[in-house]
């Protein structure tokens, strides 16, 4: 679901010519892609059947950068609300080693919603001009290559 939503915003993002934006939704795509493979491969190990659903077709028009990076954070808060269930369920059935498993997606899902934060901060204060927009594009460039590598699922 992540991956396919940041799929679509990078390329939008590419068609409009905003290509440090549409590289890093592209990365951050894959990234949730990757995500996702860790969890099938935890569950198929512990001798479940990972089910993979049908995923709802993304949103593939947006109206600016700050409308890509609103909709990117409140999908970041709905993802971490989804993995705060599974959290909680892994407490009440006592299942210690799925809880375990979970933490990492906590911590993930924290840096996942301060970058999100930090983006729309800098977009409010460009606050549309196209020499900021510039520059903020350059910007997620230099984000992208400093950010650390995903773990191999």
């Amino acid at each position: 679901m992540s991956s396919q939503l940041y799929l679509a915003m990078a390329s939008w993002a590419e068609c409009a010519g905003i290509t440090g934006t549409a590289n890093f939704l592209y990365q951050h795509s894959d990234e949730e892609r990757m995500h996702m493979l860790k969890l099938v491969r935890f569950v198929n190990e512990r001798g479940g059947r990972a089910d993979i659903p049908a995923v709802d077709v993304p949103k593939k028009d947006f109206e600016s950068l700050t409308d890509i990076f609103t909709l990117l954070l409140s999908h970041e808060l709905k993802v971490t609300n989804m993995i705060n269930e599974v959290v909680f369920v892994c407490l009440e059935e006592k299942d210690y080693s799925t809880h375990n498993f979970m933490q990492w997606y906590v911590s993930e899902q924290l840096e996942e919603e301060a970058l999100a934060r930090n983006i729309l901060d800098q977009l409010k204060m460009i606050d549309g001009d196209k020499g900021g927009l510039y520059l903020f594009d350059r910007e997620l460039v230099a984000l992208q290559n400093a950010k650390k590598p995903t773990p191999n699922p």
